[in-house]
């Protein structure tokens, strides 16, 4: 395996493939004694690579354990990754690699320089632009088969030499999103639905644990880890996973780990479609109580009228109309009552009109900002305050809006990328440094339910959920940090500072290593979930070939320990599912007696062991 990049994520793959796949790699990195060259909107990678290279040194003067200082892997220094690069890497006889620069054009340059040097070869390329990555990866699979290099696997089953290409941000936003939800990033992204691994205490004497979805695992017997903690030791008999029914059952004493689906349950998010606006985001508060003071002083003149001139209703509040705009004869010869409410109705009118050009300019400015950026409205609660709409501050706040979560974000750059997504979809965005203050609270912060601060700056990230916390202790608060061992001290700090209130740190490079690494093994992983020190897999598989699965039933294909099957994609087999509801193809629960059929693709949670027996590959004596 070769992984070639210049972040904290050529890394975290490289220690993924060792400790996850018992793979031997070879990272290629630049020099630590020289910088990144710069290139076109690579500024900030080019410090983010400094810190981490600063870390590891850190790390490997203390003696500490160093991602890219083990057996069994080789590091390379290299600025760029050129065809020499590539070919005294190996990449000639590798059997994947990963392309994981944070600029889209090097990946590509060098994914059609590998594919050249070795049509077989497997290739994860990290890409920002989707629409792109698709071309990409047809151009690339097409180059491979007219090469020559298509293996010849079992039918159904993909080419080992398949390309593909991934985002970091894509991959590490349905974590981020559950963390600021329920306080945990054990999340698995399958089909677009969110699926969650909660961890459950003993079931009390008499009382009956809800199963979820599935159960993926039994505890430690002598873990007392509470829900959604970051997870436990190794400890008395281990944990036990992917168990059947009878261990379930006999287990006592011990927690469970079991599936759920994510979904939110807070106040209902405003509707997104356009339109005219309600009558109360036109106008403000307090024009409201004038135009309303207004109306009831005219309705007061009227019925004085008729009280004072016996006349008729309609005729009176005509009159009364007539004299608020200053258009009726003056009242000389009536009587004085008349004429004092003459002159009450000229200065009512007087008042009118300042309210009612006020009115005017209220609703032009709503019509006019209706495209562009929309301010918080009034009384908005229970929302989630967004911090930065960068790659990955846009992808969330993408998903966000998919599981209709009202958002209000906050971004310094009126022109960052995901401006123009907030504008599209219609969210309140705060233009501002969130370290100035007012700026938060402008965002409502102190009635939010969670703050997602997500920036490229490390230190206003936490500068954030400082005073955030300040404002709001119980607030649940996710930041982003760059390095995955300042994100632990973080959050161990603020653990232990604010130990009733939920808060988490979160690597972007940490969630989405599971999902590159499993694309370099050539299936297609959905994610992946730790259960205490060890690791269980989810993925998406087609049956036909394995013998293990085809023709046998879901209780046949269980394997206790291995694998279990979890779901069935209907849609891959033209079963007539919604195609626009988040995992409307899957089928969960499925009966005991269905059985697997050549065609059906399914969805699995396997040990790495299990899985790699169920896919026919060796597993190594380490594993």
């Amino acid at each position: 395996m070769v992984v070639c990049g210049d972040d904290g994520l050529a890394h975290r793959l490289a220690a993924e493939l060792r400790g996850v796949y018992r793979e031997q790699v070879v990272l290629v990195v630049p020099s630590a004694g020289r910088a990144p060259q710069p290139m076109a909107g690579r500024a900030r990678a080019a410090s983010a690579a400094l810190l981490d290279r600063v870390v590891t040194a850190v790390n490997r003067g203390n003696g500490g354990s160093d991602d890219t200082l083990v057996p069994g892997e080789r590091v390379m220094e290299a600025a760029e990754p050129t065809e020499a690069v590539l070919a005294d890497a190996g990449v000639d006889r590798a059997a994947a690699l990963a392309l994981v620069y944070d600029d889209d054009e090097t990946n590509i340059r060098a994914a059609l320089t590998a594919r050249r040097l070795n049509p077989r070869l497997r290739l994860v390329l990290r890409l920002y632009n989707r629409r792109l990555g698709q071309h990409i990866e047809a151009l690339l699979d097409q180059a491979a088969e007219l090469a020559g290099g298509t293996s010849s696997g079992r039918a159904g089953h993909e080419h080992d030499n398949a390309t593909t290409v991934l985002s970091d941000a894509d991959t590490a936003a349905p974590a981020l999103v559950a963390t600021a939800l329920v306080g945990t990033s054990k999340v698995v992204d399958a089909e677009g639905l969110l699926l969650r691994a909660v961890e459950r205490r003993p079931p009390s004497p008499g009382e009956v644990a809800d199963p979820g979805l599935c159960t993926l695992a039994l505890l430690s017997a002598t873990s007392n880890d509470p829900a959604g903690a970051e997870g436990s030791e190794d400890s008395g008999d281990g944990p036990q996973l992917l168990p059947d029914a009878e261990a379930v059952a006999a287990a006592t004493g011990r927690g469970t780990v079991v599936l759920e689906q994510l979904s939110y349950s807070g106040p209902p998010l405003p509707s997104r479609r356009g339109g005219v606006p309600p009558f109360a985001s036109l106008f403000s508060a307090r024009l409201r109580w004038s135009l309303a003071g207004l109306v009831a002083a005219v309705v007061a003149l009227a019925v004085a009228l008729i009280l004072v001139t016996d006349d008729h209703p309609l005729h009176a509040i005509y009159v009364t109309l007539l004299d608020l705009f200053a258009i009726n004869e003056p009242a000389l010869d009536a009587p004085t009552g008349q004429q004092v409410l003459q002159l009450l109705s000229g200065l009512v009118g007087l008042l009118l009109l300042p309210v009612l050009l006020a009115a005017v300019l209220e609703a032009l400015g709503t019509f006019r900002t209706a495209s562009a950026l929309r301010k918080p409205p009034r009384g908005l609660g229970g929302h989630v305050v967004l911090l930065g709409l960068g790659k990955i501050g846009t992808r969330v706040l993408t998903r966000l809006r998919e599981l209709d979560i009202p958002v209000v974000c906050v971004e310094a750059d009126p022109e960052a990328r995901g401006v123009a997504v907030a504008r599209r979809l219609r969210v309140p965005v705060v233009v501002g440094d969130v370290t100035q203050e007012g700026v938060l609270e402008s965002a409502k912060i102190h009635r939010a339910d969670a703050l997602l601060a997500l920036t490229s700056i490390d230190t206003t990230n936490l500068e954030s959920v400082l005073y955030a916390r300040s404002v709001r202790p119980d607030l649940r608060a996710v930041l982003r940090l760059y390095d995955d061992d300042f994100a632990k001290a973080v959050y161990r700090t603020l653990r232990m500072a604010h130990p009733t209130a939920l808060t988490r740190s979160r690597s972007v490079s940490h969630l989405a290593a599971p999902a590159f690494a499993g694309a370099m093994m050539g299936r297609q992983i959905l994610g992946a979930i730790p259960v205490e020190r060890r690791v269980l897999l989810f993925a998406a598989l087609v049956v036909n070939g394995h013998p293990q699965l085809e023709g046998r039933t879901v209780a046949e294909a269980f394997r206790p320990g291995a694998w279990r099957v979890l779901a069935l994609d209907t849609a891959a087999r033209g079963g007539g599912a919604a195609a626009d509801a988040p995992g409307a193809g899957l089928v969960w629960a499925l009966p005991a007696t269905y059985v697997l059929r050549a065609g059906d693709r399914i969805v699995l949670a396997a040990t790495r062991r299990g899985l790699a027996e169920l896919l026919g590959r060796r597993t190594r004596s380490t594993t």
